[in-house]
């Protein structure tokens, strides 16, 4: 039985997430009606990130088993036709074969977010439910220096949803890195796995270092303190994007 590695691009707007949810609409939910509807059976899915509500994904990786032996470009398209029937804004990307013992979960050596932010006060139109529409002035230069707060092992009890249930606070960021373009501020993100909300909790809380709320020693005294209360707001989910997997 052939394991079919997809990559996958989503709008997360209309979705309760990537966990399917009995009578909700979720992306790994349509993605195995999409796949029973090509093949005759609905195999589980397994995602390498389980985006949240309102979340999106540029190239989210997936693996499903199937007993149809097909070239993964036919696979790929059978898929995509009836996603665009359900009329849902999910495509695969492309498809492979993998390995057997691969898994797009555990098999993950690093997972990187973006989350972007639109500096300005008019409204969006373009990038409504598509990025954070933040009004006020943020310094990007102080924003950019707090981000070696977050760099390396760290406990972050204090940037973790209460709903969180990873066993450990205790992760490992890679790489942390802001740019600006014009309006249009990046906060880019990489680690071998991350907390609920994690990363929206970071971005809350650098924004209010932007914002001039906070400084770089005031981040620091939060994230040691290991209470999510003295961190900042958690960000909107609309700004987020799981944008790549390395293997």
């Amino acid at each position: 039985m052939p394991r079919y590695k997809i990559t996958v691009e989503y709008d997360g707007s209309p979705f309760f997430g990537w966990q399917a949810q009995e009578n909700l609409p979720t992306v790994q939910g349509f993605l195995q009606q999409a796949i029973f509807k090509a093949t005759g059976h609905e195999p589980e899915v397994f995602g390498a990130g389980r985006t949240d509500t309102g979340v999106h994904a540029v190239a989210q990786v997936a693996h499903f088993d199937s007993d149809k032996n097909w070239d993964p470009y036919r696979m790929a398209s059978a898929i995509n036709a009836h996603l665009a029937a359900a009329k849902v804004p999910i495509s695969v990307l492309e498809a492979s074969i993998a390995p057997d013992d691969f898994h797009a979960r555990f098999s993950a050596k690093y997972r990187s977010y973006k989350y972007v932010v639109i500096n300005r006060r008019s409204p969006l139109v373009l990038w409504k439910s598509r990025a954070y529409l933040y009004k006020y002035s943020l310094d990007v230069a102080a924003m950019q220096r707090a981000t070696g707060v977050f760099i390396g092992r760290r406990d972050f009890s204090s940037f973790r949803a209460s709903e969180c249930q990873s066993a450990s606070a205790i992760k490992t960021i890679d790489d942390f890195t802001i740019t600006q373009t014009g309006e249009q501020i990046v906060f880019q993100v990489k680690a071998k796995s991350f907390l609920h909300h994690q990363v929206r909790n970071m971005v809350g809380s650098l924004v209010e270092v932007g914002r001039g709320k906070i400084d770089g020693f005031t981040l620091q005294k939060i994230l040691d303190a290991k209470d999510r209360r003295k961190a900042g707001p958690t960000a909107p989910a609309c700004g987020l994007y799981l944008f790549q997997v390395d293997y």
